[in-house]
């Protein structure tokens, strides 16, 4: 308890960090996932080529990797920092800001699958009758499919919330200033490896615990009927 006493004010502040960043990366990954979820399932060829490209290459590529290249290629090879460079703090903020990227741009593809199969099980007749009654894909998408969708897949979405809390502590690579960079500047500082991993461990399970618990309630609450 003596580091948690001691670095306390750092602790809350890190893992605000880390909130801050689940939190717009969840935002950015609904979005672009739903759209690319839209892609894959438009009758148009070439969307459906984008979208399975995008899936299939991000989904497999390590998530290090993709922050690393927000970091050094978007920032430092072409010069995009997201930020206003006179800033007193634009390192630390564009630091922040391609890592929310790096993330939402990783588990959009994931969001994507879930979403996708969440239409999947929404019956076929309900789209053809759509299509008959004169509606367009995008309105079929908007009105019919989507809502039913979001309603079956609440727990899955709640489990990639989960992950993307927890990948959260790769932006340390790059020096995001959240949980895991101060846990391993806490340890060189102490030697404390297992007291300051417990430390962090329970503040990532209470983080993740409501979150998924939030979302089973939510999702036996709104689930479809079949």
């Amino acid at each position: 308890m003596e580091i948690f006493t001691e670095y306390r004010d750092e602790i809350f502040a890190a893992f605000w960090t880390t909130i801050q960043l689940t939190v717009y990366s969840a935002i950015g990954a609904l979005v672009l996932g739903t759209a690319l979820a839209a892609m894959r399932l438009a009758p148009v060829p070439m969307l459906n080529w984008i979208g399975t490209s995008y899936v299939n290459v991000v989904r497999n590529t390590p998530l290090t990797l993709i922050i690393l290249f927000c970091s050094f290629g978007l920032s430092q090879t072409l010069g995009i920092t997201l930020v206003d460079p006179k800033s007193l703090t634009s390192i630390e903020d564009s630091n922040f800001r391609l890592a929310a990227l790096g993330l939402t741009v990783y588990t959009a593809a994931f969001v994507c699958e879930t979403v996708r199969s969440g239409v999947n099980t929404v019956p076929l007749g309900q789209a053809e009758a759509a299509r008959s009654l004169g509606l367009t894909f995008s309105q079929n998408l908007r009105i019919i499919l989507l809502p039913q969708a979001f309603r079956s897949v609440i727990i899955p979405l709640g489990s990639v919330l989960i992950a993307l809390t927890k990948n959260t502590t790769i932006a340390s690579a790059i020096g995001v200033a959240e949980a895991a960079l101060l846990m391993k500047e806490i340890i060189e500082d102490t030697a404390a490896l297992m007291v300051t991993g417990t430390i962090f461990a329970l503040g990532f399970v209470i983080l993740t615990l409501p979150t998924g618990l939030f979302f089973g309630w939510l999702g036996k609450r709104l689930a479809v009927a079949r």
